[in-house]
């Protein structure tokens, strides 16, 4: 549906979510990243209980670790879409193309800075005062649904 559109996962923390991004993805056919180490096994059993059968259709690409995962970006030269509670610009406002990858942090900690400055571009989902963050696969869905529509 989009081959190039990609959801990158920088080290999750939990397996419930990573499957459910990896059974959203699935259905919309968007290739995920995961880029290691996860806080679990990334064993088929881990993923399953989530992503269920929709585990197969997933276009998964394990990365050993962040570096790994910026040389193989770099050399497919596509543009790196950081998700953050610390960015501006609000993700409704930014144009999405196909050569993006949208990044995600750890449920636990977001991303480190020297990610945060890797990112062509940082965006945000707006939020009422006061609330932390969305879940993980919630964010990825609202985000890669909005590039979805724009890309269409």
């Amino acid at each position: 549906m989009n081959p190039g559109l990609r959801i990158a996962l920088y080290q999750p923390d939990i397996a419930g979510n990573t499957g459910t991004i990896l059974r959203f993805a699935a259905c919309l056919g968007l290739g995920v990243d995961i880029i290691e180490p996860a806080g679990f096994p990334l064993s088929d059993k881990a993923l399953k209980r989530a992503g269920m059968d929709y585990l197969e259709m997933a276009a998964l690409t394990r990365h050993v670790d962040w570096h790994a995962f910026e040389e193989w970006r770099k050399a497919r030269a596509d543009r790196l879409v950081l998700l953050s509670t610390k960015a501006a610009t609000p993700y409704t406002d930014f144009s999405f193309t196909n050569r993006d990858i949208l990044l995600f942090g750890r449920e636990s900690a977001g991303v480190p800075d020297p990610v945060h400055q890797a990112a062509d571009a940082r965006l945000t989902i707006p939020m009422q005062p006061g609330a932390r963050s969305i879940n993980v696969a919630l964010s990825v869905a609202m985000v890669a649904g909005e590039a979805v529509r724009q890309l269409r």
